[in-house]
């Protein structure tokens, strides 16, 4: 009973808190708007039906004229990729500037005073007057203030002022998500930062089914940003879009629509953060091979072109497959994929289905993926009428020579009745088959065909073998199962980490990626920088790297006006005209460290500099360059030092050298230890030879002077003298050695814990991150319990409890696998010391026989014995050992060790 009554207390008062949280935007929008707008703040039932089928029919002709003024844009993106030598080495040229001077792009000057054109001033004043009747006119205008649209300026503030109108007036769901976004990030300085306030409008946007803010919801509760954390929240809100995303690929064409990855990170294309080589991104495993050549699409066209010309069918259908699923940022070409697959699939078959008997040679293979591509245009209707018979024709053409595609599909056509009878058997059969050759979506259907019989462990099973080559649907029915418990223990962090995946796929429904990269790609970084923002608050690792990439305040290695050639580009922009939106410190931090958190090791050494350097902290603080110990230092030390736990982050490893070798923050100066980072550092990238070379020159010089100058400072030792002086004397002297550094490493883990309670949860944020879900874009294959990137389902709690049980359950193994090598061990002894003595008193009978032997005659030889006889001779027990085989019997190993013969 009183459990109801504080419930119903606690919801009045979020009811109160709503009510004077929504009366105070609505009074801040009336003082800030100009006279021209406070008329539009009437509500619906104010303005008269023809007033409104007027001001409707003015705001749709303003925007259809805008739109035919619009500038054309490309959705293809340009490839970068150069062609020819000039271009090849311009191309090299500007990579060699931006990795010496540059780690930012170019910004041009803002936008937001400039004066608008006639027609355009024209357009706004006309949605000025039919805001008063029409909310869409509103809209209009507050997209294009807070877009740029139509080439209007961008005024945060004024789209600030729009949208808290348009939500005042009824509540507009996507209004809320403009506000939440606004007070989440400040962009352009529109409003202070207040992430209850994002939360908020957020909230009331996602009650009502805007599918950006339940996304952006879902993230925020996941990571405790402007909220508690909340498994269950996250979850219920990821849910939310995964239905959704589900709901649009099932929507499609038989086979769900064609899901395209638009999502990357533009710094990577340049090799990373700290360019080729020096980045996680463009190091070890990810580094480009040696002999790895960098073509354009276009010339990959080119290439396959000569091949195909050369008669190499393969090359026509590898063709035919670029045209039907292109690379990122082109458009298909269903007309072209069609003629490739075609050509390929009659040179094997004739017109009536028969076998071309002048069939080039080893074409079965290629002809029956080419059959199964024309099926499923077919069965799709893509750049065809769609036909259900033919597809099921070109179907069974690729089955005759075993192509799982082709299997997969006919399998779909009888599992869904598509112009065949529904027949689960003839599915299933199938399904089996191109599911037995790690075919992916035929995994999933058939789990998705065990489901609908009720077999939820066959299902689940298959669902798993579909998510390891990431197919989305295995991926949804995992969620499902673990966020109900189905088949298995219900677990709230296995199901965000799969709902998260499977909205992240549909980005048509909630981002902008295509205008975003597009908009990189042709220099409008303002423009790229709105489009990513958003993604990055729903939680996209690509979009947060982005964000951040383009905030960045570092732009220099080294000065560069004793360089007047090349002039900073920032420099070149005056300050009263330098753009606001780009020039934001604080918020490139704050997404190089969510980009940390979802483990862009890149990301996570860039929060790290921030740190060193004392940019984008609430108080700008001068660059670290003391061994004083701060909450910068602590930050900074806990970045280098995780991102250099991971393999191939030579960079940190450096950055680690280069604290031990100056004695910063927290970390003792240490010559010796300075020089182990700087050899690491060149061990994990060869590439690193030249700084780590003027790294170790200047290290020994310091050393040198230490030891002259008679200074405290641990100097370098070489790693022979340094293990002849550490290597331990005596057995006793070792053992003691490993107790003292078990006890050493307990207390700094104690105190580790320790330091990051005392700083918050920001750090842990930056440094370890939380148990939860992968952000990155890359890969989907996450195993069941940590992860690649060190999240997993657990909490860490609970990480350690399982390591330590596990601990002890190893511990016992071993004790009883020595216990028994011990027990072998004593068998063989007593067996050697048996031989042993048999060999002797056989040695002593033998001489002594000799002996009478020669006294006395032969004697006269046996008669012979039946065969079976002498075999139950040979049987009897007791004789040479009895039961037991003797040392020289074949079968005395396996005794011995506990095997057969006893």
């Amino acid at each position: 009973m009183a459990w109801s009554i504080q419930r119903a207390i606690l919801g009045l008062l979020t009811l109160l808190y709503l009510y004077i949280t929504v009366s105070s935007l609505e009074r801040h929008a009336a003082l800030a708007r100009p006279d021209t707008v406070p008329q539009a703040r009437q509500s619906r039932q104010t303005v008269s039906e023809q007033e409104f089928q007027t001001a409707q029919a003015s705001t749709q002709q303003i925007w259809s004229d805008l739109r035919k003024d619009e500038p054309s844009w490309r959705e293809s993106i340009i490839d970068a990729r150069p062609n020819g030598l000039p271009a090849t080495a311009w191309h090299y040229f500007k990579i060699a500037f931006r990795a010496l001077f540059m780690n930012a792009p170019t910004r041009t000057p803002g936008t937001e005073n400039a004066k608008l054109s006639s027609k355009l001033q024209e357009a706004v004043d006309g949605l000025t007057r039919a805001a008063v009747a029409d909310p869409d006119a509103l809209f209009l205008l507050a997209e294009m203030n807070f877009y740029g649209n139509f080439s209007h300026p961008r005024r945060p503030k004024r789209a600030h002022e729009l949208y808290s109108e348009l939500a005042a007036r009824d509540g507009n769901a996507t209004a809320q998500h403009m506000l939440g976004l606004l007070y989440a990030t400040g962009i352009g300085d529109a409003v202070e930062i207040d992430q209850a306030k994002a939360q908020l409008h957020y909230t009331f946007a996602a009650e009502q089914g805007e599918v950006r803010a339940e996304m952006t919801l879902a993230h925020r509760y996941h990571m405790g940003i402007g909220t508690a954390k909340s498994c269950e929240k996250a979850v219920e809100y990821y849910k939310r879009v995964a239905d959704k995303s589900m709901d649009w690929w099932l929507s499609g064409p038989p086979g769900g629509h064609l899901i395209q990855r638009n999502a990357y990170r533009w710094v990577d294309e340049a090799g990373g953060a700290y360019g080729e080589g020096a980045s996680w991104t463009s190091s070890g495993p990810f580094a480009p091979g040696k002999n790895t050549v960098y073509e354009s699409f276009d010339n990959v066209l080119e290439y396959l072109d000569m091949r195909e010309r050369q008669g190499d069918y393969m090359a026509s259908l590898t063709l035919g497959k670029h045209f039907y699923e292109p690379p990122r940022g082109f458009r298909r070409n269903l007309k072209k994929a069609r003629s490739q697959f075609m050509k390929v699939a009659t040179s094997y078959w004739m017109r009536d289905g028969t076998v071309n008997p002048k069939r080039p040679k080893n074409i079965e293979k290629t002809a029956a993926k080419a059959a199964a591509y024309i099926g499923r245009m077919f069965l799709r209707g893509e750049g065809m009428e769609q036909n259900y018979e033919k597809a099921v024709t070109w179907f069974k053409r690729g089955i005759t020579n075993g192509d799982a595609f082709a299997q997969y599909h006919l399998g779909l056509m009888y599992r869904d009745g598509l112009g065949v009878p529904k027949d689960g058997i003839r599915a299933a059969t199938y399904l089996k088959a191109a599911s037995e050759q790690q075919l992916g979506v035929a995994q999933s259907a058939l789990g998705v065909l065990f489901l609908d019989q009720g077999d939820l462990d066959t299902a689940s099973r298959y669902f798993e073998l579909a998510k390891n080559f990431g197919v989305m649907e295995g991926y949804y029915y995992l969620a499902e199962f673990a966020n109900q418990g189905l088949g298995r223990q219900q677990n709230c962090q296995h199901a965000t980490t799969y709902y998260k995946i499977v909205a992240e796929r549909a980005e048509t429904l909630h981002s902008a990626f295509v205008e975003a990269n597009s908009a990189y790609e042709k220099g409008d970084y303002e423009r790229a920088f709105v489009a990513s923002i958003m993604a990055a608050e729903q939680g996209y690792e690509s979009a947060q790297a982005n964000a951040a990439f383009l905030l960045d305040q570092k732009t220099a290695v080294f000065s560069v006006p004793m360089l007047p050639i090349f002039p900073n580009p920032l420099e070149s922009v005056p300050p009263a005209q330098r753009t606001k939106l780009l020039d934001n410190a604080r918020l490139a931090q704050v997404y190089y460290t969510r980009s940390a958190h979802q483990q862009n090791i890149d990301s996570l050494i860039k929060a790290g500099d921030y740190h060193r350097l004392g940019i984008g902290t609430p108080t700008r603080t001068a660059p670290i360059k003391s061994n004083k110990t701060t909450a910068s230092t602590e930050a900074m030390y806990s970045c280098y030092s995780t991102a250099a736990e991971h393999p191939n982050a030579a960079q940190a490893l450096w950055n680690m050298g280069w604290m031990h070798e100056n004695g910063i923050g927290n970390v003792e100066q240490d010559f010796h230890m300075a020089k182990r980072y700087y050899d690491l550092a060149y061990e994990m990238n060869k590439e690193a030879y030249l700084p780590v070379k003027l790294a170790l020159l200047r290290l020994r010089a310091r050393s040198w002077w230490n030891g002259v100058s008679g200074g405290k400072v641990k100097p370098m030792e070489d790693e022979d003298e340094q293990q002849k002086k550490n290597r331990p004397k005596s057995l006793t002297e070792w053992l003691g050695r490993f107790l003292d550094a078990a006890v050493e490493m307990e207390a700094q883990d104690y105190a580790e814990q320790q330091r990051q309670g005392e700083y918050g949860d920001e750090l842990d944020h930056v440094a370890y991150g939380e148990p939860g879900m992968p952000g990155g874009d890359n890969e989907y294959y996450y195993s069941s319990g940590v992860n690649r990137n060190g999240e997993g389902g657990a909490g860490g709690d609970e990480f350690y409890d399982d390591f330590d049980d596990g601990l002890i359950e190893s511990m016992i193994i071993i004790a009883l696998a020595g216990a028994l090598a011990l027990l072998v061990y004593v068998r063989q002894q007593r067996a050697r010391d048996a031989r042993e003595r048999e060999r002797q008193a056989a040695a002593g009978g033998g001489q002594q026989q000799q002996q009478q032997q020669q006294q006395q005659p032969p004697p006269p030889p046996p008669p012979p014995q039946p065969q079976a006889q002498q075999e139950q001779q040979a049987q009897l027990p007791g004789q040479n050992g009895g039961f037991f085989p003797n040392p020289g019997d074949p079968e005395y190993p396996n005794w011995v060790v506990g095997g057969v013969g006893h």
